[in-house]
């Protein structure tokens, strides 16, 4: 079924499933989640969650993969601006704590070590070329563009649902919101900053 072009119909039928879906991983987990309530919420059954992804881990893979091309989409690197990025990340996991949660899922579940996608899936290259053009151009400090990436990424994720020490809301006040963007966008700025003689 999933090698077949979809109808109209089809297409919305796997869209809900991949919507509901969503939210049920990110609460429960890989192994918490269930295809019965996915499919009673989707309004849709079994055959066709598994006729369209498998099985429940392949749903699984798309509703992460999903995810990460929405991050790459909505929150595009702009590498002569690292800081305004790592605050665009913070305002996406206000809007899409889910987002976080999956991932946090996929780690505990799947990948405690290493990169959390396979080689082949990974949609970095564009950033870590970005960061590296930045570097040669003189703007962002020398190191690995691997490791000054995953550290703004990191900065960005101080307030998010994998925060061990306090996850944010979109339901707090603007002006809390507004003080840790200024706090963010001024801290990575002086991580990512060249050092003197850097380009010279």
């Amino acid at each position: 079924m999933a090698d077949k072009p979809l109808t109209s119909r089809g297409t919305a039928t796997r869209q809900r499933i991949l919507d509901v879906a969503t939210q049920e991983f990110a609460e429960h987990g890989i192994a918490g989640a269930r295809v019965e309530r996915i499919v009673a919420a989707a309004r849709t059954n079994k055959a066709q969650l598994y006729g369209y992804f498998g099985s429940k881990e392949g749903l699984f893979d798309a509703v992460f993969s999903a995810s990460l091309e929405r991050i790459m989409t909505v929150v595009p690197i702009d590498a002569a601006d690292l800081a305004g990025w790592a605050v665009r990340l913070y305002d996406e996991y206000l809007r899409r704590p889910d987002l976080i949660r999956l991932a946090t899922w996929e780690r505990l579940e799947r990948r405690p070590a290493g990169h959390l996608v396979d080689d082949s899936n990974r949609l970095d290259d564009a950033k870590l070329r970005a960061i590296a053009d930045a570097q040669a151009a003189g703007v962002v400090r020398d190191g690995e563009p691997f490791d000054l990436m995953a550290m703004v990424i990191a900065m960005s994720m101080a307030w998010s649902p994998v925060s061990n020490v306090y996850a944010a809301s979109d339901q707090e006040a603007l002006e809390l919101h507004e003080q840790r963007r200024n706090l963010l966008r001024d801290s990575v700025q002086r991580v990512i900053a060249p050092s003197r003689g850097q380009g010279s």
